[in-house]
């Protein structure tokens, strides 16, 4: 159900199983890691990730799971994790197209994700109450830093679903869009992003990843952002930007 396309040096990666709204088992798991294994060995500058349908994705397909029997570490730390982990540290920029149910594994492809442009449609949140679990997949990390406890554990007890507008204009991804413009204005912007300083972009990717998971004070944040600028100054594109700059012209980034 995993599908990659690789064309102008972006990776489409679509999740392709609409009657069941995208929702994963552990073998689609694997073979969306493969895709991204796929396409880093590529060298892609830029990766779109959509599902197919009404969904992005529904979560985890339990239709086949005995609670009795559910390895959930095995599955939640052995599978989920380490590809929520794989996509968040891709070396070049992603995007996602979020819209109708984006929840469970699926919330969590978005955390993970660079750029998440939200359809109308889309619904995010906490359905877990109905099945006696509690969310995962990050959900609670992104929910507390964007939106408080309170909305957070309003959220999980209720098990309302967030619609695309309120949870854009709650914090939590980049831009809501009507459904019929949602995977074009993507597919532009991942494209955009491919052909620009994907060099700097990585830096930058990095850097906000420290910045958030070692709590750094803004001198500190400062220190690693004068690293970073330094360690650029060596590449191709920092010589071409300037180039550029000084000759009136569009730049001609390669991401070396």
């Amino acid at each position: 159900m995993i599908d990659l396309d690789i064309a102008s040096d972006v990776a489409h990666i679509t999740l392709n199983a609409p009657a069941k709204l995208n929702s994963l088992d552990e073998q689609a798991l694997h073979d969306l890691g493969a895709a991204y294994d796929e396409a880093e060995r590529a060298g892609v500058r830029a990766l779109l990730l959509r599902g197919e349908g009404r969904a992005f994705c529904a979560g985890r397909d339990i239709s086949g799971v005995d609670p009795r029997d559910d390895d959930v570490i095995g599955y939640l730390g052995g599978i989920v994790t380490p590809l929520l982990k794989k996509l968040a540290a891709f070396p070049a920029p992603t995007f996602a197209v979020a819209h109708g149910a984006c929840l469970g594994v699926g919330l969590g492809l978005l955390i993970a994700t660079d750029v998440v442009y939200v359809a109308e449609s889309a619904k995010i949140g906490s359905p877990f109450a109905a099945l006696g679990a509690t969310l995962d997949s990050g959900g609670h990390a992104l929910f507390l830093d964007r939106l408080g406890a309170h909305r957070t554990l309003d959220l999980i007890y209720t098990g309302r679903l967030m619609s695309g507008s309120e949870a854009v204009a709650s914090g939590l991804f980049s831009r809501v869009l009507p459904d019929d413009e949602v995977v074009p204005a993507t597919t532009d912007a991942a494209a955009a992003a491919s052909r620009g300083a994907t060099a700097a972009f990585l830096a930058s990717k990095q850097l906000i990843a420290r910045i958030r998971d070692e709590r750094l004070a803004l001198w500190e944040a400062v220190e690693i952002e004068n690293a970073a600028q330094a360690a650029l100054c060596d590449t191709d594109d920092y010589r071409e930007g300037f180039a550029a700059f000084q000759q009136k012209r569009t730049p001609e980034f390669t991401g070396h």
